[in-house]
C-alpha cells in the first residue's frame, strides 16, 4: 500500500529534493511550508522546482489547527522546518528558538494527541557537534578547549587541548559529545532530542539525521546565512570573489543534495534506523578554501580568486567532517555524487539563475553587533 508522507519545510532546498525522491519510489507526498521570503523571495508563490505531484500546504508549523489538517492520513513525517544560519541565529535569538524549538514542540503535540504516525525523521545538523573530533600528536583522543578571542585576534585559528597541545582533526562519529557554540546549534539539538525522546515514549519510530554541508540545485542563492557553496556561487554570479573567513584552511564535509535525499528515503525504509542519530555526508574532508576554488572553476570564473578575510564569526568552529560508518551499516548508504560531478551539476543549474549577493550586508550586520572580529 502506498504510504503518505508529510515533509515540513517540504518546499525548501532538501525537502523539495526529498519529495521527488519519495514520489519516484511510490509515496504520496504532502509538504507544509511557510515560504519564508528570505528563502523563497516575496510573495507566497509555489516554487517552480517543486514537483507538481507534491500536495503543498502553505502555513506555519506553529499553527496547531493547520497541523491537525496536515497530519490527516499521514503515515510518516520528515520534520525539516527550521531557520538556518549560525551567524543570524546569534542576533535573531527568539525567532530561531520559536521556529525551530517551539515549532517542533507543536508538531509533536499534534502527533501525540490523536494524529499518530509510524515514523518521525528529523533533520538534525553537524552544528550540534561544535568542534569535530580530534586527537593529540600521539594519537590519543582529545577534547579541544574553546578557541579564545586573544588567539583568534592574532590569527591563530587552530584548536588546542587543556595542556596547550595543537590537536589534529579526525572524522567525527555520532558518539561525540555535543558542544553547542551557537543559538542555531542549540535549537537543532533541541529539535533532535525532543523528537527522539517523544518518539520513543509514544511508540513512534524516531530517527535523527545529522546533515553536514549540503549543496546542489534549488538552494537559496540570495540568503547569505545558508549553504557555504551557494554563498560562494552567489558571489561569483555577481562577478565577485568568494569571501572566506579565517584563513580558509578550516575543514568541512560537503555532500550532494541527491545523496542526502536518498539517505532520507533509506532512513524511512530501514527498520534498524529507529531510535538512531546518523551522520549524513560524503565522509571526505575538504578545506573551505579548496571548496571555494573548485566552485569558482566549476562556474568558469578562474579569475575570481577567493578573498581570505582573516575574520572570525561568533559561533564558528575550526574543523568538522563526518564519520559515516553508521549510515553505511544501518541504512546501506553510500555517497554516489563526487564533488566534481556535483559542482558541475550545480553550475548547469546556476546558468539559469540570478542571485542577489548579500554577503557584505550580512558581514556588516555581524560586525555592528560585535559578532565578528
Amino acid at each position: 500500500m502506498r504510504k503518505n508522507v508529510l515533509i515540513t519545510g517540504g518546499a525548501g532546498f532538501i525537502g523539495s529534493h526529498l519529495a521527488t525522491e519519495l514520489l519516484n519510489h511510490g509515496y504520496h507526498v504532502r509538504a507544509l511550508d511557510i515560504l519564508a521570503p528570505q528563502v523563497h523571495g516575496p510573495g507566497l508563490r509555489r516554487p517552480d522546482y517543486l514537483n507538481p505531484d507534491v500536495e503543498l500546504v502553505i502555513g506555519d508549523v506553529r499553527d496547531p489547527a493547520l497541523l491537525k489538517r496536515c497530519l490527516k492520513g499521514i503515515d510518516a513525517i520528515f520534520h525539516f522546518t527550521a531557520l538556518v544560519g549560525v551567524g543570524q541565529s546569534m542576533y535573531q535569538i527568539s525567532e530561531y528558538m520559536s521556529v525551530n524549538s517551539l515549532g517542533t514542540a507543536e508538531l509533536l503535540q499534534a502527533v501525540t494527541t490523536g494524529n499518530p504516525v509510524e515514523r518521525l525523521i528529523v533533520a538534525s545538523s553537524m552544528s550540534i557537534y561544535g568542534e569535530g573530533s580530534y586527537r593529540t600528536p600521539d594519537g590519543e583522543p582529545a577534547a579541544p578547549v574553546e578557541r579564545c578571542i586573544e588567539r583568534l585576534k592574532c590569527g591563530d585559528w587552530e584548536s588546542y587541548d587543556q595542556a596547550g597541545n595543537r590537536l589534529i582533526p579526525v572524522p567525527t562519529a555520532e558518539g561525540k559529545t555535543p558542544q553547542l557554540t551557537s543559538v542555531y546549534a542549540l535549537s537543532k539539538y533541541v529539535q533532535e532530542r525532543m523528537c527522539l525522546i517523544v518518539g520513543r515514549a509514544y511508540g513512534i519510530e524516531p530517527v535523527a539525521l545529522r546533515f553536514f554541508n549540503t549543496y546542489g540545485p534549488y538552494q537559496a542563492l540570495s540568503n547569505p546565512y545558508t549553504g557555504v557553496l551557494s554563498n560562494f556561487a552567489s558571489r561569483v554570479l555577481n562577478g565577485r570573489a568568494p569571501l572566506i573567513f579565517e584563513d580558509g584552511l578550516q575543514m568541512r564535509d560537503f555532500v550532494s543534495v541527491y545523496d542526502v535525499a536518498r539517505a532520507c528515503r533509506l532512513a524511512l525504509e530501514s527498520p534498524e534506523a529507529a531510535g538512531c542519530a546518523i551522520n549524513i555526508s560524503s565522509g571526505v574532508p575538504l578545506t573551505v578554501g579548496e571548496a571555494a576554488e573548485r566552485t569558482v572553476r566549476a562556474l568558469g570564473r578562474g579569475d575570481l580568486l577567493p578573498e581570505i578575510t582573516g575574520k572570525y564569526r561568533a559561533g564558528d568552529i575550526r574543523h568538522c567532517f563526518a564519520d559515516i560508518s553508521r549510515a553505511r551499516d544501518v541504512l546501506g548508504y553510500e555517497p554516489r555524487m563526487s564533488l566534481e560531478a556535483g559542482l558541475q551539476d550545480l553550475a548547469e543549474w546556476l546558468e539559469r539563475q540570478t542571485a542577489e549577493d548579500r554577503a557584505v550586508e550580512a558581514r556588516a550586520e555581524l560586525s555592528a553587533r560585535g559578532l565578528m572580529v
